[in-house]
């Protein structure tokens, strides 16, 4: 069954400052729409397979890897919500943080 899919504001954020900064960062947006494809496709995936990412640290948070990036995701009964998507390359104390809110 295909679940709904709920981005929280900081998911929002988070996805499109990645892409301003890749299509910044080349000065095209290429990349920054097959990395947009990538995310889109993913959650796609997670909304028919909720099980598949792998079980964070806190409790009822899951992880599905996308290139350098962490889509973290909820899953609750009739829905998955995106809580953030996060550049793994950054400081992990502060995806911990983040992820604690």
């Amino acid at each position: 069954m295909v679940k709904q899919v709920i981005w929280t504001k900081l998911a929002h954020e988070n996805r499109k400052a990645i892409i301003d900064y890749w299509t910044d960062r080349n000065k095209s947006n290429t990349y920054s729409k097959r990395l947009n494809k990538l995310f889109e496709s993913t959650i796609e995936l997670i909304s028919k397979y909720p099980k598949i990412g792998r079980k964070a640290e806190i409790e009822d948070i899951r992880i599905k890897v996308v290139k350098d990036y962490l889509v973290t995701y909820r899953e609750k009964e009739t829905s998955i919500e995106i809580l953030t998507i996060w550049d793994q390359r950054q400081d992990p104390d502060n995806f911990k943080h983040i992820l604690q809110r």
